[in-house]
Protein backbone atom coordinates (compact mmCIF):
# COMPACT_ATOMS: atom_id res chain seq x y z
CA UNK A 1 0.00 0.00 0.00
CA UNK A 2 1.29 3.49 -0.85
CA UNK A 3 2.16 5.58 1.88
CA UNK A 4 -0.41 8.45 2.69
CA UNK A 5 0.29 12.05 0.93
CA UNK A 6 1.27 14.80 4.05
CA UNK A 7 -0.42 17.89 3.60
CA UNK A 8 1.13 20.76 1.91
CA UNK A 9 1.67 22.36 5.58
CA UNK A 10 3.19 19.02 6.66
CA UNK A 11 4.91 18.79 4.29
CA UNK A 12 6.73 22.02 4.42
CA UNK A 13 7.46 21.32 8.39
CA UNK A 14 9.13 18.02 7.56
CA UNK A 15 11.39 19.64 4.80
CA UNK A 16 12.06 22.70 7.07
CA UNK A 17 12.84 19.85 10.11
CA UNK A 18 15.32 17.89 7.54
CA UNK A 19 16.87 20.85 6.90
CA UNK A 20 17.13 22.18 9.88
CA UNK A 21 18.79 18.56 10.56
CA UNK A 22 21.37 18.63 8.49
CA UNK A 23 22.56 21.58 8.81
CA UNK A 24 22.77 20.53 12.60
CA UNK A 25 24.84 17.06 11.49
CA UNK A 26 27.26 18.98 9.13
CA UNK A 27 29.86 19.98 11.96
CA UNK A 28 29.59 15.92 13.43
CA UNK A 29 33.02 14.80 12.62
CA UNK A 30 32.02 11.69 14.93
CA UNK A 31 29.39 8.81 13.39
CA UNK A 32 27.45 7.82 16.95
CA UNK A 33 27.11 11.96 18.38
CA UNK A 34 25.79 12.59 15.06
CA UNK A 35 23.40 9.60 15.46
CA UNK A 36 22.38 10.47 19.01
CA UNK A 37 21.68 14.12 17.80
CA UNK A 38 19.42 12.98 15.13
CA UNK A 39 17.57 10.66 17.04
CA UNK A 40 16.65 13.19 19.90
CA UNK A 41 15.38 15.70 17.29
CA UNK A 42 13.44 13.30 15.79
CA UNK A 43 11.55 12.15 18.75
CA UNK A 44 10.86 15.91 19.56
CA UNK A 45 9.32 16.27 16.24
CA UNK A 46 7.61 13.48 15.64
CA UNK A 47 6.20 13.50 19.29
CA UNK A 48 7.22 10.05 20.59
CA UNK A 49 7.75 8.94 24.06
CA UNK A 50 10.72 6.62 22.72
CA UNK A 51 13.21 7.04 20.57
CA UNK A 52 16.52 4.96 19.93
CA UNK A 53 19.51 4.02 17.16
CA UNK A 54 21.09 0.61 16.83
CA UNK A 55 23.26 -1.00 14.36
CA UNK A 56 23.97 -4.27 13.72
CA UNK A 57 27.43 -6.19 14.22
CA UNK A 58 29.09 -7.70 11.76
CA UNK A 59 28.44 -11.26 12.21
CA UNK A 60 25.66 -10.39 14.49
CA UNK A 61 22.12 -11.28 15.18
CA UNK A 62 21.01 -9.04 17.78
CA UNK A 63 20.77 -5.12 17.02
CA UNK A 64 22.90 -3.17 19.53
CA UNK A 65 21.50 0.11 20.97
CA UNK A 66 23.76 3.26 19.94
CA UNK A 67 21.22 5.39 22.29
CA UNK A 68 17.91 5.18 23.62
CA UNK A 69 15.98 7.71 25.62
CA UNK A 70 14.79 7.35 28.24
CA UNK A 71 18.14 5.59 28.86
CA UNK A 72 16.44 2.69 30.59
CA UNK A 73 14.08 1.43 27.83
CA UNK A 74 14.01 -2.06 26.67
CA UNK A 75 13.81 -2.44 22.74
CA UNK A 76 13.54 -5.68 21.11
CA UNK A 77 17.07 -6.30 20.17
CA UNK A 78 15.96 -9.02 17.74
CA UNK A 79 13.43 -7.26 16.24
CA UNK A 80 15.88 -4.73 15.68
CA UNK A 81 18.17 -6.45 13.63
CA UNK A 82 15.60 -8.44 11.46
CA UNK A 83 14.73 -4.80 10.43
CA UNK A 84 18.58 -3.81 9.47
CA UNK A 85 18.65 -7.13 7.49
CA UNK A 86 15.87 -6.25 5.73
CA UNK A 87 13.85 -9.31 6.93
CA UNK A 88 10.61 -7.25 6.89
CA UNK A 89 9.67 -8.11 10.53
CA UNK A 90 5.70 -7.30 11.32
CA UNK A 91 6.07 -4.02 13.87
CA UNK A 92 3.46 -3.77 16.79
CA UNK A 93 1.50 -0.74 17.08
CA UNK A 94 3.13 2.26 18.35
CA UNK A 95 6.44 1.18 16.62
CA UNK A 96 8.36 3.11 13.70
CA UNK A 97 11.29 1.92 11.98
CA UNK A 98 13.55 3.57 9.48
CA UNK A 99 16.88 2.52 8.16
CA UNK A 100 19.68 4.34 7.69
CA UNK A 101 22.51 3.51 5.15
CA UNK A 102 26.43 3.88 5.62
CA UNK A 103 28.67 3.50 2.56
CA UNK A 104 26.06 1.94 0.29
CA UNK A 105 24.55 -0.81 3.03
CA UNK A 106 22.13 -0.92 5.33
CA UNK A 107 23.75 -0.13 8.74
CA UNK A 108 21.53 0.95 11.24
CA UNK A 109 17.87 1.99 12.50
CA UNK A 110 16.22 4.36 13.85
CA UNK A 111 13.09 3.20 16.23
CA UNK A 112 10.58 5.73 17.59
CA UNK A 113 7.41 4.45 19.97
CA UNK A 114 4.47 5.75 21.42
CA UNK A 115 3.15 4.25 24.57
CA UNK A 116 -0.92 3.05 24.02
CA UNK A 117 -1.40 5.63 21.20
CA UNK A 118 -0.93 4.84 17.60
CA UNK A 119 1.41 7.47 15.41
CA UNK A 120 -1.02 9.81 12.53
CA UNK A 121 -0.62 8.17 9.28
CA UNK A 122 2.09 9.82 7.53
CA UNK A 123 4.48 9.10 9.90
CA UNK A 124 6.33 6.29 8.81
CA UNK A 125 6.79 8.19 5.36
CA UNK A 126 8.15 11.21 7.55
CA UNK A 127 10.42 8.95 9.89
CA UNK A 128 11.71 7.59 6.50
CA UNK A 129 12.79 10.83 4.98
CA UNK A 130 14.15 11.39 8.12
CA UNK A 131 16.22 8.28 8.01
CA UNK A 132 17.23 9.20 4.53
CA UNK A 133 18.44 12.67 5.67
CA UNK A 134 20.85 11.06 8.48
CA UNK A 135 22.03 8.51 5.74
CA UNK A 136 22.99 12.00 3.59
CA UNK A 137 24.75 13.39 6.64
CA UNK A 138 26.46 10.12 7.47
CA UNK A 139 27.95 10.31 3.91
CA UNK A 140 29.38 13.37 4.43
CA UNK A 141 30.93 12.70 7.78
CA UNK A 142 32.52 10.09 6.61
CA UNK A 143 34.10 12.28 2.93
CA UNK A 144 35.28 14.28 5.54
CA UNK A 145 37.60 12.10 7.44
CA UNK A 146 38.52 10.48 4.04
CA UNK A 147 39.72 13.22 3.21
CA UNK A 148 41.67 14.52 6.65
CA UNK A 149 42.95 10.67 6.39
CA UNK A 150 44.22 11.40 2.93
CA UNK A 151 45.57 14.77 3.43
CA UNK A 152 47.25 14.23 6.76
CA UNK A 153 49.41 11.06 5.35
CA UNK A 154 50.26 13.72 2.06
CA UNK A 155 51.60 16.35 4.75
CA UNK A 156 53.47 13.05 5.74
CA UNK A 157 54.81 12.22 2.27
CA UNK A 158 55.82 16.10 2.23
CA UNK A 159 58.05 15.70 5.77
CA UNK A 160 59.51 12.78 3.89
CA UNK A 161 59.44 10.85 7.68
CA UNK A 162 60.92 7.71 7.70
CA UNK A 163 59.29 5.09 4.89
CA UNK A 164 57.94 2.51 7.97
CA UNK A 165 56.70 5.31 9.65
CA UNK A 166 54.48 6.05 6.88
CA UNK A 167 53.30 2.70 6.53
CA UNK A 168 51.41 2.56 9.54
CA UNK A 169 50.56 6.00 8.94
CA UNK A 170 48.31 4.69 6.25
CA UNK A 171 47.54 1.53 8.27
CA UNK A 172 46.34 3.41 11.29
CA UNK A 173 44.12 6.02 8.63
CA UNK A 174 42.74 3.12 6.99
CA UNK A 175 41.61 1.43 10.39
CA UNK A 176 40.43 4.79 11.19
CA UNK A 177 37.89 4.49 7.93
CA UNK A 178 37.02 0.85 7.37
CA UNK A 179 36.98 -0.07 11.43
CA UNK A 180 38.49 -3.24 10.51
CA UNK A 181 38.45 -5.31 13.08
CA UNK A 182 41.28 -8.02 12.39
CA UNK A 183 44.49 -6.93 11.02
CA UNK A 184 46.02 -4.65 7.84
CA UNK A 185 49.16 -5.32 5.97
CA UNK A 186 52.41 -4.08 3.44
CA UNK A 187 54.15 -6.18 1.85
CA UNK A 188 57.07 -5.70 -0.74
CA UNK A 189 58.13 -7.62 -3.92
CA UNK A 190 61.71 -6.98 -4.13
CA UNK A 191 63.84 -7.54 -7.99
CA UNK A 192 63.02 -10.90 -9.11
CA UNK A 193 63.31 -13.19 -6.08
CA UNK A 194 59.58 -14.07 -6.26
CA UNK A 195 58.72 -13.26 -3.11
CA UNK A 196 56.53 -10.74 -1.27
CA UNK A 197 58.14 -9.60 1.84
CA UNK A 198 55.74 -8.40 4.92
CA UNK A 199 57.24 -4.67 6.28
CA UNK A 200 54.52 -3.46 7.81
CA UNK A 201 51.35 -5.17 9.96
CA UNK A 202 48.62 -3.33 12.67
CA UNK A 203 46.63 -5.83 14.48
CA UNK A 204 43.39 -4.98 16.11
CA UNK A 205 43.63 -6.39 19.18
CA UNK A 206 47.02 -5.67 19.66
CA UNK A 207 49.55 -2.51 20.50
CA UNK A 208 52.48 -4.34 20.07
CA UNK A 209 54.98 -4.88 17.05
CA UNK A 210 53.90 -7.80 15.08
CA UNK A 211 56.27 -11.07 15.26
CA UNK A 212 55.83 -11.56 11.90
CA UNK A 213 57.60 -8.49 10.12
CA UNK A 214 60.33 -9.98 7.49
CA UNK A 215 57.71 -13.06 6.40
CA UNK A 216 58.83 -13.86 2.94
CA UNK A 217 55.35 -15.65 0.98
CA UNK A 218 56.24 -17.62 -2.78
CA UNK A 219 54.99 -15.72 -5.53
CA UNK A 220 53.87 -17.34 -8.97
CA UNK A 221 54.72 -15.86 -12.13
CA UNK A 222 50.68 -16.42 -12.68
CA UNK A 223 49.71 -14.99 -9.77
CA UNK A 224 52.28 -11.47 -10.58
CA UNK A 225 50.73 -11.63 -14.23
CA UNK A 226 47.02 -11.60 -12.83
CA UNK A 227 48.07 -8.74 -10.02
CA UNK A 228 49.54 -6.74 -12.88
CA UNK A 229 46.05 -5.70 -14.54
CA UNK A 230 43.83 -5.79 -11.60
CA UNK A 231 42.13 -2.92 -9.07
CA UNK A 232 41.44 -3.60 -5.47
CA UNK A 233 39.77 -7.10 -4.78
CA UNK A 234 37.43 -8.53 -2.13
CA UNK A 235 37.37 -11.93 -1.05
CA UNK A 236 35.12 -13.41 1.69
CA UNK A 237 36.10 -16.82 3.15
CA UNK A 238 33.46 -19.81 2.69
CA UNK A 239 34.27 -22.74 5.03
CA UNK A 240 38.23 -23.35 4.31
CA UNK A 241 38.31 -21.94 1.02
CA UNK A 242 38.21 -18.41 -0.59
CA UNK A 243 35.86 -16.22 -3.12
CA UNK A 244 36.77 -13.31 -5.18
CA UNK A 245 33.56 -11.36 -4.90
CA UNK A 246 33.13 -11.25 -8.71
CA UNK A 247 33.91 -14.55 -8.95
CA UNK A 248 37.37 -14.07 -10.17
CA UNK A 249 39.73 -16.55 -10.61
CA UNK A 250 41.83 -14.97 -7.64
CA UNK A 251 41.90 -16.62 -4.78
CA UNK A 252 44.71 -18.16 -4.93
CA UNK A 253 46.01 -14.10 -4.02
CA UNK A 254 43.75 -14.54 -0.61
CA UNK A 255 45.38 -18.05 0.14
CA UNK A 256 48.96 -16.70 -0.34
CA UNK A 257 47.85 -13.34 2.37
CA UNK A 258 46.15 -16.18 4.80
CA UNK A 259 49.21 -16.24 7.43
CA UNK A 260 46.60 -16.20 9.89
CA UNK A 261 44.79 -19.28 8.83
CA UNK A 262 46.47 -21.64 11.88
CA UNK A 263 44.81 -18.66 14.66
CA UNK A 264 41.96 -19.94 16.27
CA UNK A 265 38.86 -19.53 14.64
CA UNK A 266 38.09 -16.25 16.76
CA UNK A 267 40.87 -14.82 15.11
CA UNK A 268 41.41 -15.38 11.62
CA UNK A 269 40.16 -13.42 8.68
CA UNK A 270 36.94 -13.90 7.09
CA UNK A 271 37.15 -11.14 4.68
CA UNK A 272 40.01 -9.41 2.95
CA UNK A 273 40.76 -6.47 0.58
CA UNK A 274 43.70 -6.34 -1.42
CA UNK A 275 45.04 -3.98 -3.64
CA UNK A 276 48.14 -4.77 -5.65
CA UNK A 277 50.99 -2.07 -5.80
CA UNK A 278 52.10 -2.58 -9.93
CA UNK A 279 54.18 -0.26 -12.20
CA UNK A 280 55.06 -0.99 -15.35
CA UNK A 281 57.53 -3.45 -14.76
CA UNK A 282 55.44 -5.22 -12.52
CA UNK A 283 53.90 -5.64 -9.21
CA UNK A 284 56.29 -4.35 -6.36
CA UNK A 285 53.59 -4.44 -3.37
CA UNK A 286 50.05 -5.23 -1.68
CA UNK A 287 48.16 -3.03 0.32
CA UNK A 288 46.14 -5.89 2.37
CA UNK A 289 42.82 -5.43 4.94
CA UNK A 290 41.02 -7.94 6.81
CA UNK A 291 38.04 -8.25 9.00
CA UNK A 292 37.20 -11.54 11.13
CA UNK A 293 33.90 -11.95 9.56
CA UNK A 294 32.50 -12.77 5.85
CA UNK A 295 30.77 -9.61 4.34
CA UNK A 296 32.44 -7.11 6.65
CA UNK A 297 33.59 -5.30 3.95
CA UNK A 298 31.51 -4.03 0.68
CA UNK A 299 32.08 -2.26 -2.41
CA UNK A 300 32.62 0.72 -0.66
CA UNK A 301 35.84 -0.11 1.97
CA UNK A 302 37.20 -1.90 -1.57
CA UNK A 303 36.73 1.44 -3.37
CA UNK A 304 38.16 2.94 -0.21
CA UNK A 305 41.41 0.88 -0.10
CA UNK A 306 41.75 1.88 -3.83
CA UNK A 307 41.99 5.41 -3.07
CA UNK A 308 44.93 4.99 -0.87
CA UNK A 309 46.65 2.60 -3.13
CA UNK A 310 48.69 5.89 -4.27
CA UNK A 311 49.91 6.39 -1.08
CA UNK A 312 50.77 2.89 -0.60
CA UNK A 313 53.38 3.12 -3.97
CA UNK A 314 54.65 6.63 -2.88
CA UNK A 315 55.31 5.28 0.75
CA UNK A 316 56.93 1.62 -0.60
CA UNK A 317 58.92 3.75 -3.71
CA UNK A 318 60.11 6.50 -0.87
CA UNK A 319 61.39 3.20 1.29
CA UNK A 320 63.66 1.86 -1.84
CA UNK A 321 64.54 5.03 -2.43
CA UNK A 322 65.54 5.89 1.44
CA UNK A 323 67.17 2.13 1.77
CA UNK A 324 69.16 2.60 -1.37
CA UNK A 325 70.72 6.00 -0.29
CA UNK A 326 70.93 4.17 3.30
CA UNK A 327 72.81 1.09 2.11
CA UNK A 328 75.20 3.42 0.44
CA UNK A 329 76.07 5.95 3.42
CA UNK A 330 76.73 2.60 5.31
CA UNK A 331 79.23 1.48 3.05
CA UNK A 332 80.84 4.68 2.90
CA UNK A 333 80.27 5.07 6.46
CA UNK A 334 81.83 1.16 6.78
CA UNK A 335 84.89 1.74 4.80
CA UNK A 336 85.68 5.18 7.41
CA UNK A 337 85.05 3.45 10.20
CA UNK A 338 87.82 0.42 8.93
CA UNK A 339 90.31 3.46 8.18
CA UNK A 340 89.18 5.19 11.38
CA UNK A 341 90.20 2.05 13.54
CA UNK A 342 93.27 1.60 11.97
CA UNK A 343 94.37 5.08 12.44
CA UNK A 344 93.48 4.64 16.24
CA UNK A 345 95.16 1.41 16.60
CA UNK A 346 97.88 2.39 14.79
CA UNK A 347 100.24 3.33 18.05
CA UNK A 348 99.42 -0.23 19.32
CA UNK A 349 100.71 -1.76 16.72
CA UNK A 350 103.35 0.25 15.84
CA UNK A 351 104.49 -0.31 19.50
CA UNK A 352 104.06 -3.81 19.20
CA UNK A 353 105.83 -4.40 15.87
CA UNK A 354 108.42 -1.68 16.70
CA UNK A 355 109.92 -4.08 19.68
CA UNK A 356 109.72 -7.07 17.33
CA UNK A 357 112.32 -5.70 14.98
CA UNK A 358 115.28 -4.76 17.53
CA UNK A 359 114.54 -8.13 19.84
CA UNK A 360 115.31 -10.32 16.36
CA UNK A 361 118.18 -8.08 15.44
CA UNK A 362 119.44 -8.08 18.97
CA UNK A 363 119.03 -12.17 19.13
CA UNK A 364 120.63 -12.70 15.50
CA UNK A 365 123.83 -10.53 16.55
CA UNK A 366 124.17 -12.92 19.85
CA UNK A 367 123.33 -16.12 18.23
CA UNK A 368 125.99 -15.06 15.29
CA UNK A 369 128.55 -13.96 18.08
CA UNK A 370 127.60 -17.22 20.62
CA UNK A 371 127.31 -15.04 23.48
CA UNK A 372 123.26 -15.92 23.67
CA UNK A 373 122.49 -17.55 27.03
CA UNK A 374 119.19 -19.72 25.89
CA UNK A 375 117.33 -17.83 29.61
CA UNK A 376 117.49 -14.37 27.82
CA UNK A 377 116.74 -15.99 24.42
CA UNK A 378 113.84 -17.17 25.57
CA UNK A 379 112.49 -14.18 27.82
CA UNK A 380 113.20 -12.04 24.30
CA UNK A 381 111.38 -14.81 22.58
CA UNK A 382 108.28 -14.45 25.14
CA UNK A 383 108.31 -11.00 24.50
CA UNK A 384 108.26 -10.90 20.77
CA UNK A 385 105.02 -13.29 21.38
CA UNK A 386 103.29 -10.89 23.66
CA UNK A 387 103.79 -8.39 20.56
CA UNK A 388 102.37 -10.86 18.05
CA UNK A 389 99.39 -11.72 19.72
CA UNK A 390 98.22 -8.52 20.48
CA UNK A 391 98.65 -7.69 16.53
CA UNK A 392 96.90 -10.68 16.21
CA UNK A 393 94.31 -10.03 18.04
CA UNK A 394 93.77 -6.76 16.56
CA UNK A 395 93.77 -7.96 13.22
CA UNK A 396 91.61 -10.58 14.08
CA UNK A 397 88.85 -8.29 14.99
CA UNK A 398 88.89 -6.14 12.38
CA UNK A 399 88.87 -8.96 9.88
CA UNK A 400 85.71 -10.21 12.14
CA UNK A 401 84.17 -7.27 11.67
CA UNK A 402 84.81 -6.77 8.10
CA UNK A 403 83.26 -10.23 7.61
CA UNK A 404 80.45 -9.03 10.18
CA UNK A 405 79.89 -6.27 7.75
CA UNK A 406 78.67 -8.70 4.73
CA UNK A 407 75.93 -9.90 6.83
CA UNK A 408 72.44 -8.24 6.83
CA UNK A 409 70.79 -11.22 8.53
CA UNK A 410 70.90 -13.29 10.98
CA UNK A 411 71.08 -14.41 14.99
CA UNK A 412 73.80 -11.75 16.09
CA UNK A 413 75.79 -12.24 20.08
CA UNK A 414 75.88 -9.14 21.87
CA UNK A 415 78.56 -10.80 23.66
CA UNK A 416 80.56 -12.02 20.65
CA UNK A 417 80.17 -8.74 18.97
CA UNK A 418 81.59 -6.74 22.42
CA UNK A 419 84.50 -9.48 22.13
CA UNK A 420 85.27 -8.52 18.60
CA UNK A 421 84.50 -4.31 19.67
CA UNK A 422 87.02 -4.71 22.15
CA UNK A 423 89.69 -7.01 20.37
CA UNK A 424 90.09 -3.97 18.30
CA UNK A 425 90.08 -0.83 20.77
CA UNK A 426 90.66 -2.62 23.97
CA UNK A 427 94.46 -1.76 23.82
CA UNK A 428 93.32 2.23 23.14
CA UNK A 429 90.82 2.17 25.58
CA UNK A 430 93.75 0.93 27.76
CA UNK A 431 96.66 3.24 26.76
CA UNK A 432 94.23 6.21 27.52
CA UNK A 433 93.58 5.27 30.90
CA UNK A 434 89.72 4.64 30.15
CA UNK A 435 88.10 1.74 32.17
CA UNK A 436 85.59 -0.43 30.72
CA UNK A 437 82.74 -2.22 33.03
CA UNK A 438 80.65 -4.60 30.72
CA UNK A 439 76.88 -6.51 32.40
CA UNK A 440 76.05 -8.78 30.32
CA UNK A 441 74.01 -11.38 31.74
CA UNK A 442 74.70 -14.68 29.88
CA UNK A 443 71.16 -16.07 29.21
CA UNK A 444 70.28 -12.72 26.90
CA UNK A 445 68.43 -13.91 23.63
CA UNK A 446 69.94 -13.83 20.31
CA UNK A 447 69.23 -10.67 18.01
CA UNK A 448 67.22 -10.51 15.00
CA UNK A 449 70.37 -8.52 12.97
CA UNK A 450 73.51 -8.89 11.40
CA UNK A 451 76.68 -9.49 13.60
CA UNK A 452 78.24 -7.07 11.64
CA UNK A 453 75.78 -4.21 12.20
CA UNK A 454 75.67 -4.74 15.56
CA UNK A 455 79.68 -4.58 15.85
CA UNK A 456 79.41 -1.54 13.88
CA UNK A 457 76.85 0.24 16.46
CA UNK A 458 79.17 -0.94 19.60
CA UNK A 459 82.65 0.23 17.73
CA UNK A 460 80.63 3.60 16.99
CA UNK A 461 79.70 4.05 20.77
CA UNK A 462 82.69 2.84 22.34
CA UNK A 463 84.73 4.89 19.84
CA UNK A 464 82.86 8.17 20.47
CA UNK A 465 82.81 7.62 24.60
CA UNK A 466 86.33 7.10 24.50
CA UNK A 467 86.78 10.21 22.46
CA UNK A 468 84.86 12.34 25.18
CA UNK A 469 87.42 11.55 28.22
CA UNK A 470 90.97 12.35 26.61
CA UNK A 471 92.16 12.46 30.00
CA UNK A 472 90.39 8.90 31.00
CA UNK A 473 87.60 8.03 32.55
CA UNK A 474 84.86 4.87 32.56
CA UNK A 475 82.59 3.15 30.35
CA UNK A 476 80.09 0.70 31.26
CA UNK A 477 77.68 -1.28 29.04
CA UNK A 478 74.55 -2.92 30.56
CA UNK A 479 71.99 -5.35 28.50
CA UNK A 480 68.84 -6.65 29.79
CA UNK A 481 65.87 -8.43 28.50
CA UNK A 482 62.65 -5.82 28.30
CA UNK A 483 59.37 -6.93 26.58
CA UNK A 484 60.37 -5.40 23.30
CA UNK A 485 63.76 -6.93 22.87
CA UNK A 486 67.65 -6.46 24.47
CA UNK A 487 68.08 -3.07 25.78
CA UNK A 488 71.55 -2.07 25.36
CA UNK A 489 72.99 0.88 27.51
CA UNK A 490 76.60 2.91 26.88
CA UNK A 491 77.27 4.94 29.32
CA UNK A 492 80.22 7.65 29.81
CA UNK A 493 82.37 9.93 32.43
CA UNK A 494 83.14 12.69 30.16
CA UNK A 495 81.59 16.04 29.93
CA UNK A 496 78.32 15.25 28.69
CA UNK A 497 76.80 17.07 25.65
CA UNK A 498 75.97 20.84 25.51
CA UNK A 499 72.31 21.28 25.10
CA UNK A 500 72.37 23.17 22.04
CA UNK A 501 74.36 20.57 20.51
CA UNK A 502 72.26 17.07 22.36
CA UNK A 503 69.52 18.35 19.79
CA UNK A 504 71.53 17.71 16.83
CA UNK A 505 73.79 15.04 17.47
CA UNK A 506 71.87 12.49 15.10
CA UNK A 507 71.91 15.01 11.97
CA UNK A 508 74.42 13.60 9.17
CA UNK A 509 77.94 15.50 9.14
CA UNK A 510 77.42 17.40 12.41
CA UNK A 511 80.45 17.02 14.40
CA UNK A 512 82.39 19.07 17.81
CA UNK A 513 85.10 17.40 16.93
CA UNK A 514 88.03 18.95 14.59
CA UNK A 515 88.14 16.00 12.16
CA UNK A 516 85.11 14.86 13.16
CA UNK A 517 82.70 13.12 9.96
CA UNK A 518 79.37 13.55 12.17
CA UNK A 519 78.28 10.02 10.83
CA UNK A 520 78.96 8.00 14.05
CA UNK A 521 75.42 7.98 15.86
CA UNK A 522 73.54 9.02 12.43
CA UNK A 523 74.59 5.63 11.14
CA UNK A 524 74.12 3.71 14.22
CA UNK A 525 70.45 5.49 14.65
CA UNK A 526 69.72 4.34 10.95
CA UNK A 527 71.31 0.77 11.95
CA UNK A 528 68.99 0.05 14.97
CA UNK A 529 65.68 1.78 12.50
CA UNK A 530 66.59 -0.53 10.22
CA UNK A 531 66.36 -3.51 12.70
CA UNK A 532 62.83 -2.32 13.91
CA UNK A 533 64.52 -0.90 17.42
CA UNK A 534 65.02 2.86 18.72
CA UNK A 535 68.30 4.34 19.71
CA UNK A 536 67.86 7.44 22.33
CA UNK A 537 70.92 9.55 23.91
CA UNK A 538 70.96 11.34 27.44
CA UNK A 539 72.97 14.06 28.70
CA UNK A 540 73.94 13.54 32.34
CA UNK A 541 74.41 16.32 34.28
CA UNK A 542 78.56 16.34 34.78
CA UNK A 543 78.31 12.87 34.47
CA UNK A 544 78.79 12.23 30.94
CA UNK A 545 75.79 11.05 28.36
CA UNK A 546 74.38 7.38 27.95
CA UNK A 547 72.63 5.80 24.67
CA UNK A 548 70.64 3.41 24.60
CA UNK A 549 69.12 1.47 21.85
CA UNK A 550 66.44 -1.20 22.29
CA UNK A 551 67.41 -4.04 19.62
CA UNK A 552 65.16 -6.61 18.65
CA UNK A 553 65.30 -10.15 19.42
CA UNK A 554 65.49 -13.16 17.30
CA UNK A 555 63.05 -15.25 16.17
CA UNK A 556 62.74 -18.75 17.75
CA UNK A 557 63.38 -21.44 15.11
CA UNK A 558 59.59 -22.29 13.40
CA UNK A 559 58.18 -18.94 14.10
Amino acid sequence: MRAPLLSPERELELRRFVSSLLAQLKPAREVHAALRHASRATQEFLRADRGCVAIVPFGGRAADLVFSSPAAEVWDRELLGRFIRRERPDLPEGLLLAPVQRRGRPWAVLGLAREGRPFERGRGRELAAIGAAVSEALELIDRDRIREVRDRIDRKILEQIRPKDLFYQILHGLRSLTRYDHSAALLIHEGDDGFLTLVAEQIAWTKGRSARIGLRLPMSDELRRLMTGGGSLGFDRQGDEWREWQGRPYAALAELLDWHRAEPRGRREGTMLCAPLAARDGVFGVLKVAARNPGTFGPFDADLVERFRAHASIALQNSRRAESLEARILLAERKHAMADLARSVSHDLNNALGSVLPLLQQMREEIAAGQGEPAVLLGDLEQIQRSLEVCRRIFGGMLAFARGSARHHGDARLRAALDNALAILGDSLERQGVRLTADLPADLPALRAGQGDVEQVLLNLLTNAREAMPQGGEITIQARQVPDGVEVRVQDTGAGIAPADLQRVFEPFYSTKPEGTGLGLPICRSIVWGLGGRLTIDNLEGRGARVTALLPVALEQGA
